[in-house]
């Protein structure tokens, strides 16, 4: 299992692209200097440092290195009073912020894995929400989630689809190389089930599930996070009583089938394709151990929110604008239909229509009614953030102090999210951190290492 000692990994001294102990320029200078307020946690603070660059540039003719080296000496309230009876600088923000221009880049490779948490980012192209805000994007299918985290690291995905823990644990170089990610809108909440094969009908506790192996479909996602809370309420510790094996979401079914894996918490389709082909039933439905919790997210490097402002704010009205249709009930019959074609989720429109509308068959014998199975929501709550860390520390994938709200904010841009959601004329919520009932127990997120700290089974 993957341990990372993390220190402080939003320090003004580290570059999150380098090792602690990195002496390069960009490592050993602030990329903020103390008395710079600009709040870069969003794309109106990076935007506003862009339009405060140029203007640096405009007046004083200086690179940006020639502004940190005139920072230094002058001290940035001294910059910018300067900068104050020379050009209106405030001013100039608030038009520029105002009046973002057309995309810097239209034509944009966005990645996905076919599952129904993808939806918003699928239908968007066929039912032409990207083309609404001017952009040629193409939704590119993809096998697993280590292929979107890496290829996205390359930069062959613009964006892409992701689970909410991974732009966390990117960040912190958890897995993978550290780079700064930003997830500024969640895709889908609910949407997930434990599926059990059928030769497991007379084992419903999960306490008789000592040597059982389960699927997840990558270490940082709520699945293996929901999972292991689930067993470990039942007694079970999930690094020894179990086993839990990484598979891709299209190989699930036919795992389960083969007998290499006794059961699997699996995004859907796949819960209900495996009663679909009649070999497994659906034991419960994660929104029943946690109401509304998050699951898959857009998400995308922080530098392409820098480097392409209008861009990145076009996509998220795309993204955001589709999650929003995707919430209406009443859509979903057409949508299942326009992700159901081969190039998107290619599956049978009959098992989209029971995930999407909730109404399905249990593998039981009796037929479901539950209309937010799965649910779209694109609020990127920090608190949510907060409470995937707190497991994240709790089964070993990060060490050290972590300051669970600082990184939860840097990653999780709940301020983008509301502006986009209020622009689109949608209800956004006025707070970014609220009390979650998690299996009949309350997460403060005020209090997240006592949370931690709390449970009797965690890693050693």
């Amino acid at each position: 299992m993957p341990i990372k000692s993390l220190g402080n990994p939003f320090s003004s001294k580290t570059d999150l692209r380098h090792g602690a102990d990195c002496s390069c320029q960009s490592c050993t200078t602030s990329p903020i200097e103390p008395d710079d307020q600009i709040d870069l946690s969003t794309s109106e603070g990076m935007m506003e440092r862009a339009v405060e660059s140029a203007i640096v540039r405009s007046v004083f003719g200086q690179s940006d290195i020639g502004r940190r080296s005139f920072m230094g000496m002058m001290g940035g309230s001294t910059m910018a009073a300067a900068l104050a009876s020379v050009f209106p600088l405030n001013e100039a923000k608030a038009a520029i912020l105002d009046n973002l221009g057309p995309p810097e880049k239209t034509d944009l490779n966005i990645g996905f894995v076919p599952i129904t948490c993808a939806t918003p980012i699928i239908m968007a192209q066929p039912l032409g929400f990207y083309e609404r805000y001017g952009l040629n994007a193409q939704v590119i299918k993809t096998a697993g989630w280590a292929v979107a985290r890496d290829k996205s690291l390359s930069g062959e995905y613009d964006a892409s689809h992701m689970l909410t823990p991974m732009p966390l644990a990117m960040t912190l170089g958890a897995g993978s190389v550290a780079e700064p990610y930003i997830m500024p809108a969640v895709e889908n909440i609910n949407g997930q089930a434990i599926v059990l094969s059928n030769e497991h009908l007379d084992k419903r506790d999960p306490s008789q599930w000592k040597g059982f192996t389960f699927g997840v479909p990558f270490e940082y996602s709520m699945h293996n996070f929901l999972l292991r809370y689930y067993v470990a309420e039942f007694g079970l510790d999930p690094d020894v009583d179990i086993q839990i094996r990484v598979v891709p979401p299209p190989e699930m079914v036919a795992n389960l089938r083969a007998g290499n894996l006794d059961g699997y918490l699996s995004p859907d389709p796949f819960n209900q394709r495996a009663v679909y082909e009649g070999i497994g039933f659906i034991h419960i439905l994660t929104k029943e151990i946690w109401e509304g919790h998050p699951c898959c997210a857009f998400a995308a490097p922080l530098s392409f929110a820098t480097e392409l402002p209008n861009t990145y704010g076009a996509l998220l009205k795309s993204i955001i604008d589709a999650t929003q249709y995707a919430s209406n009930p009443d859509n979903r019959v057409e949508i299942s239909a326009a992700i159901a074609p081969t190039n998107y989720l290619n599956q049978p429109v009959t098992v989209i229509q029971q995930v999407l509308t909730g109404t399905y068959a249990d593998g039981l014998g009796e037929v479901k009614r539950v209309p937010d199975r799965i649910d779209f929501d694109p609020f990127p709550w920090h608190s949510m953030g907060v409470w995937i860390l707190t497991q994240m520390k709790r089964w070993g994938y990060i060490d050290g102090d972590v300051d669970y709200k600082a990184v939860a904010e840097q990653v999780y841009l709940a301020s983008d999210a509301k502006k986009v959601m209020e622009d689109l004329g949608y209800d956004a919520p006025d707070i970014t951190y609220k009390s979650h009932m998690i299996m009949g127990k309350s997460f403060d997120p005020e209090t997240p290492e006592a949370y931690v700290d709390s449970f009797a089974i965690k890693a050693n």
